[in-house]
């Protein structure tokens, strides 16, 4: 038995053993007699834990023993932090590394540790931070292969009052002989047992982030992305949910991956019921040449226990997200309410257009305004231009300089959209410089939107990157930028790597990207930048750490939204998710929909326009004008307060959602019934979250409840007539 310290890494020194304690979990680390890393336990917190009986090993057939007279020893059947495949494990390895010889048997032992307050920067990487030291503590393990001239450092840090963990690892070549990384994942937790279910969140282009639920079985089952990026298809997140676990009750464990890459997470449940769960960087057509001397570090998982079910494990994400991943001006402060002109005019403006879009705008309220694509090069069509950012001025007489001056001279605020990372065959770029793009030698260079990869492993074109959109910016008053990237890779490869690096390409392209995104985010400290990849492509937390917010979803369609925004509260938080009223029919499914429930849920994230303003008759624009109004009201608690989910869209006609104040005084109540039924019963709805002492009024109505009311007897939905109708209530805490 070993004692654990309350909060924080205790190592017990007689034991051998590891105590990483947050607010209500613990994980447990022991080194055995061996000096194998061994996982012991993660879950509620406990005090202590016997560490022989937690990791009782027999002999199982067919399981060799790697230490000679030990036959109850195996890898094969042992609970490991981070484990190797070749010495009698044949489970799914954490890593593998190929020798020069050819052999990737690797045998990484216990060398030494150490313990600190606060954490440190990922090198290269984004990660999750501390504003001070006390914070977080980070405990790391150098784990040493003799024969390879490996080391591995494995960090942990424990945010306490946060209730999370984050993992990484490093690679070091101590040694003299090259290294070749076949497979380098960020975190393996091996489970005592397989009693869970796998939750995903996955879809594709305009559907992005839907809620899978299914129970783990025997063998391996994954979510991954081969695409460069974390993808539209998959996002990198998992959680294992125990069978009785749903929104507010039972275990739940999330892991979420700070990487905007191609990405792996797996479960493999084996043949003993071990459920082991990995995550990193997608070793499919990945390597990466370790040279003596180098190292190599990879992303960060953030891991996070709740006893009380999924809403709380969002809780912890969306709180760890807002204020120790996004940084900036912009991190604590309310998000501007935006019109953007992409699916009011497409390509087809002129400055005469934009100007009255934005005068509109500025009479209903509205605070920035958006310059979508088409303002640059030829741009009149997505088949060019690409790569020269500099004005149309056919378009654009007075340049950027002119549209910004007039959105400001109307109290507003200018925006612009880039698509950086891409090039267009047709574009005096190209021409220059063709050996740009991501392509193979004498392989057909596909397209995708008329459009090619620039290469940003190569420095030469990053700095090309930099530049160009720096100039753009400080060319205008440019308050806000919406960085798209609308194509993921294929024919992967640079012109400038050497052969035995070429599959260092995908990865060496997200670093590249990330580098841009630190020195310009960083020169603008005053532009509020958003995100997006054909939507929701890369709604992931290493685009958070450089942008705040992204843009959820190309699919403004009011319905559709409210999976895809429900999904995506399952990890990020609200204050991160772009939600634009657009105009009907909408252009992504052609459904009819009343501006109302288009603003309703609109209005559960951050609240923006993407439609003709010009073309909405009085009576409609007095709603938009309210809605504005009424949005200005409320932001505050939409963006910084607490989400409860309490109807699931996935499971029935209905949705419903609770965001409320932190000190519990004032929520805002949203409730959206998707088609319309006869005869139904009277509908009611069970509040989360509240001050069961509190008494509400609802605002307007003149009505008080208490909220024990609320939460337990439930509060009863009024009869709506219709399809596609919502309902937003705003409560405020009687104060006597």
């Amino acid at each position: 038995m070993g004692s654990a310290r309350k909060m924080g890494i205790y190592y017990d020194s007689e034991n051998r053993a590891f105590y990483l304690n947050a607010k209500d979990t613990s994980y447990i680390i022991w080194v055995n007699k061996y000096d194998y890393l061994c996982h012991v336990y993660f879950g509620k917190k406990v005090r202590s834990v016997n560490l022989e009986d937690q990791l009782k090993v027999v002999d199982r057939p067919f399981s060799p023993n790697p230490i000679e007279g030990d036959k109850d020893f195996s890898l094969d059947t042992l609970r490991q932090e981070y484990p190797a495949y070749g010495n009698s494990d044949y489970r799914s390895p954490a890593y593998q590394v190929q020798l020069e010889n050819g052999s990737t048997i690797t045998d990484l032992r216990y060398q030494s540790h150490r313990i600190y307050r606060g954490k440190p920067k990922l090198e290269g990487l984004p990660a999750t931070y501390v504003e001070n030291d006390d914070e977080a503590e980070t405990l790391e393990i150098s784990l040493y292969d003799r024969v390879a001239g490996l080391k591995v450092v494995l960090l942990y840090t424990v945010f306490e009052d946060f209730d999370v963990i984050t993992r990484s690892a490093r690679f070091e070549n101590v040694g003299t002989q090259d290294l070749k990384l076949l497979r380098a994942l960020s975190m393996s937790v091996d489970f005592k047992d397989d009693d869970f279910d796998m939750l995903q969140l996955s879809g594709a282009w305009a559907r992005e982030r839907h809620v899978i639920r299914r129970p783990l079985a025997k063998g391996i089952q994954s979510i991954d992305s081969t695409r460069g990026a974390s993808s539209h298809q998959q996002n990198p997140f998992i959680a294992l949910m125990r069978k009785n676990a749903d929104e507010f009750s039972g275990d739940v464990y999330g892991f979420s991956l700070v990487y905007s890459g191609s990405f792996l997470a797996q479960v493999e449940v084996d043949p003993y019921s071990v459920a082991r769960v990995s995550m990193g960087i997608n070793p499919f057509d990945f390597t990466w040449l370790l040279k003596p001397g180098e190292r190599f570090q990879t992303p960060e998982v953030v891991m996070v226990y709740s006893d009380s079910g999924l809403n709380k494990m969002s809780q912890t994400y969306h709180k760890l997200y807002r204020t120790r991943l996004a940084r900036g001006k912009y991190r604590d402060r309310e998000r501007p309410i935006l019109i953007n002109n992409w699916e009011a005019t497409y390509f087809n403006f002129n400055e005469e257009k934009l100007k009255e879009i934005a005068k509109t705008a500025s009479e209903l309220g509205i605070e920035l305004f958006v310059l979508d694509d088409g303002w640059f090069g030829k741009r009149n069509s997505d088949d060019s231009s690409l790569g020269d950012w500099f004005v149309n001025r056919d378009k654009l007489p007075n340049g950027l300089e002119g549209i910004a001056k007039y959105a400001n001279e109307k109290g507003m605020k200018f925006g612009l959209w880039f698509e950086p990372e891409m090039i267009s065959p047709d574009s005096e770029l190209y021409r220059r410089h063709p050996d740009w793009c991501i392509h193979v030698p004498d392989r057909t260079r596909s397209q995708a939107r008329n459009q090619l990869v620039l290469d940003l492993s190569r420095d030469d074109v990053c700095d090309y990157v930099i530049k160009a959109v720096s100039d753009v910016l400080r060319s205008a008053n440019i308050s806000y930028v919406k960085w798209d990237m609308n194509r993921n890779m294929t024919e992967i490869g640079s012109a400038l790597l050497p052969p035995g690096r070429q599959r260092e390409t995908a990865h060496r392209y997200i670093l590249g990207l990330y580098r841009i995104l630190e020195e310009i985010t960083s020169a603008f400290p005053d532009i509020l930048f958003e995100s997006c990849a054909g939507g929701g492509g890369r709604f992931d937390p290493g685009m958070l750490y450089y942008m705040p917010q992204t843009w959820t979803s190309d699919n403004t369609d009011a319905v559709e939204r409210l999976k895809i925004q429900y999904g995506t509260s399952i990890v990020y938080p609200l204050i991160s998710m772009g939600a634009h009223v657009s105009a009907v029919p909408n252009h992504q499914v052609g459904r009819l929909t009343s501006i109302q429930i288009r603003g309703d849920v609109a209005m559960s994230a951050n609240l923006g326009y993407e439609l003709d303003l010009t073309k909405l008759s009085d009576e409609e624009k007095e709603v938009v004008k309210e809605q504005v109004r009424r949005y200005k009201e409320i932001r505050r608690i939409v963006q910084f307060g607490d989400f409860y989910r309490l109807i699931s869209p996935f499971e029935g006609n209905e949705a419903a959602w609770l965001i409320i104040t932190e000190d519990k005084r004032e929520f805002i109540l949203y409730y959206f019934r998707v088609l319309a039924g006869v005869n139904e019963p009277l509908g009611r709805i069970y509040l989360k979250g509240l001050n069961p002492d509190f008494n509400y009024e609802l605002q307007g109505s003149g009505r008080v409840y208490g909220g024990d009311e609320l939460m337990y007897a439930g509060l009863r939905l009024p009869h709506l007539n219709g399809d596609f109708k919502s309902l937003m209530w705003h409560f405020k805490a009687v104060i006597k």
